[in-house]
């Protein structure tokens, strides 16, 4: 089988490719039918599966709405928002632990263990109850054994919180086809691919996070320009904020304080979201709630609403506007606004959005299902079901070029969805520099000399500028067939060159398994290798500024003592960077830094001095 398509084995009919829109908050699972994507709903016929899980005394676990209501009356043993916690370490998530009534396992270090019913859980362990639930509903509704899935993830997610999520899905019995950027997924419910060209800003307010995403469309390849937001500021802050005005009036109306009691909190809360849902389409309603035979309503109305919430909506707007900086594109130049999330339908929402973009977003669709329902697009490409549409492919290898000390600096990863582009900055290690050689390489391993070497070539007349000015800019582009363009450009004067190559050429499935498993095997000693060689180039750097230094007249005014000094831990410096410990050659060159503090300070003041010669004070 070849790693650029997908194998389902011998069976004539093709297996169902289920989208799933992996969620904080909510989770939900999407089909492509005959002519469009549909979500799937559950045996109570919502599609919104609650990503909360409770651990029963005895039994299986219990998933979705089910453990949502024993938060309240079993909250040591439900656990909830553990996408927060996928993919991370202990010391990664002190911050979020706070918020959090969760336990961890002692002896949990770099993997994270809950406890919960006096059981050891992993995030993984916990998000693959909830694909399986949405698995047991795809089946259910399907009639059809579900094994193969496209799940969303966070355009930010790393490569440890991508592989934990597909972890999750094997725990869970599915087979990840691949992971999808949520904005990217958002776009593609949209048919926003088909757009040949443009920017797409998707702005996110989901329950407990918010996310905006800056998107290049190129060819028909998204590209995550930039994103940004705010993990702990969502929809559940328009409603503590009405709970809480509520619990003041009660107590006021009632003389009762019912803030202590959750299950009292709980019911009420119920009562403002549905005032607030309401009034995304009414301009009046009324919170209804009732408790131990006693009555409380209040009418509330739109505005009163937009009132409380008004420094939360405008708290989204800061990270818009740096994604956009980040993404070095201003609001005129994005073309299309995805709204993604359900506190996306409230009016006042809509509105700050459109007057910051200074465009109409889409709304056409369900905010809460549009992820997964571009989820759902991408399952039906892999599945065969879809045949007008670009397929989202892997590359099988890590792509890079050479760099100082020859060590691979990897620009698209093994794994990554293609078509793909990646960019990077690289500069010059001699003065006065002219030409530039760019060796592209494919493999795992860090260095270069392990990895398959694919093109060289020189990109020759750079500005002879000193060492370190020149901005060289080195960009990848994989297109839909698996050909990678690789082009270089010296910044300052627009020189560029390219060449093609067709990474797979030659390669069997069998010797890029054997390259990827050589990868795992050699992994730390690789790795050791690489911080050697960093530590040496960065020596060089250092032993060669000194080397100039010292023909400074500068030097000549150091003491006997200071001189001394400086040639000393140059020689220290010089025995380390011929040895395997980059530790020692770190602390070698820091000395080196302070033997060479007061030479610094002399050609600073020398410097001054003679860019100031012949300055009058008023000028």
């Amino acid at each position: 089988m070849s790693l650029f398509q997908i194998d389902f084995g011998n069976e004539d009919k093709p297996h169902k490719v289920v989208g799933i829109d992996l969620g904080t908050t909510n989770s939900l699972v999407a089909f492509m039918d005959l002519t469009a994507p549909k979500v799937i709903p559950g045996a109570d016929g919502n599609p919104i599966v609650p990503s909360v899980v409770s651990i029963p005394e005895h039994g299986e676990p219990i998933v979705g709405s089910a453990a949502l209501e024993r938060l309240i009356t079993h909250p040591d043993r439900t656990i909830y928002s553990v996408k927060r916690l996928m993919g991370r370490g202990v010391a990664d998530v002190q911050d979020e632990l706070k918020l959090f009534p969760f336990h961890i396992a002692q002896g949990s270090e770099s993997v994270i263990q809950l406890e919960l019913g006096g059981k050891r859980f992993t995030p993984p362990g916990i998000s693959a109850q909830v694909l399986r639930q949405l698995k047991r509903n795809a089946e259910a509704y399907l009639g059809e054994p579900v094994d193969h899935a496209v799940i969303t993830v966070p355009a930010y997610f790393n490569d440890a919180q991508r592989q934990a999520t597909k972890d999750a899905g094997r725990i869970a019995g599915l087979q990840v086809m691949r992971l999808v950027n949520e904005p990217t997924a958002a776009a593609l419910a949209y048919g926003l691919d088909k757009r040949q060209n443009g920017i797409v800003a998707v702005y996110d307010l989901g329950g407990g996070t918010f996310d905006i995403s800056i998107l290049k469309l190129h060819d028909g390849i998204f590209e995550v320009l930039a994103t940004n937001g705010d993990t702990h500021l969502g929809g559940d802050d328009f409603d503590n904020l009405l709970l809480r005005v509520a619990l003041e009036d009660i107590a006021s109306e009632w003389g009762a304080d019912l803030s202590g009691d959750q299950i009292a909190v709980q019911t009420l809360r119920r009562a403002v979201i549905d005032a607030k849902h309401q009034l995304s389409t009414l301009a009046t309603t009324t919170i209804a709630f009732h408790y131990q035979g006693r009555g409380y309503r209040r009418e509330i109305t739109r505005e009163v609403l937009e009132k409380l919430i008004t420094p939360i909506v405008n708290k989204t707007l800061g990270p818009c506007r740096n994604c956009m900086a980040d993404a070095g594109v201003t609001a005129e130049q994005i073309d299309e606004v995805v709204l993604v999330g359900g506190s996306t339908r409230i009016p006042l929402v809509r509105q700050a959005v459109r007057a910051l973009f200074k465009a109409e977003p889409h709304t056409e669709l369900n905010p809460d299902e549009v992820v997964a329902l571009g989820a759902a697009v991408q399952a039906g490409i892999l599945s065969g079901h879809v045949h007008d549409k670009l397929l989202l492919d892997v590359t099988p290898l890590s792509l890079g070029i050479e760099t100082m000390g020859g060590v691979v600096s990897k620009l698209i990863h093994r794994n990554s969805t293609i078509p793909a582009t990646a960019a990077e900055t690289f500069t010059t290690a001699v003065d006065g520099q002219r030409n530039v050689l760019i060796h592209v390489v494919q493999g795992e391993r860090e260095m270069v000399r392990d990895c398959r070497s694919l093109a060289r070539f020189d990109l020759k007349d750079i500005d002879p500028v000193p060492a370190g000015m020149a901005k060289i800019e080195v960009r990848f582009l994989i297109d839909a067939n698996g050909i990678l363009n690789v082009t270089a450009k010296d910044v300052r004067t627009g020189k560029e060159q390219t060449v093609e190559v067709k990474p797979s050429y030659g390669l069997s499935d069998e010797q890029v398994e054997a390259m990827i498993l050589e990868s795992f095997a050699k992994a730390e000693e690789d790795f050791n290798e690489r911080q050697v060689r960093e530590a040496r180039v960065e020596a060089d750097r250092i032993l060669n500024a000194v080397d100039k230094a010292k023909g400074d007249d500068a030097y000549i005014d150091l003491t006997d003592e200071e001189r001394a000094l400086v040639d000393n831990s140059i020689a220290e410096l010089l025995l380390a960077y011929h040895g395997e410990n980059h530790h020692l050659i770190l602390d070698k060159m820091e000395g080196l830094n302070k033997a060479t503090m007061k030479l610094a300070e002399l050609m600073m003041n020398t410097a001054v001095r003679g860019a100031l010669k012949g300055t009058k004070i008023d000028a």
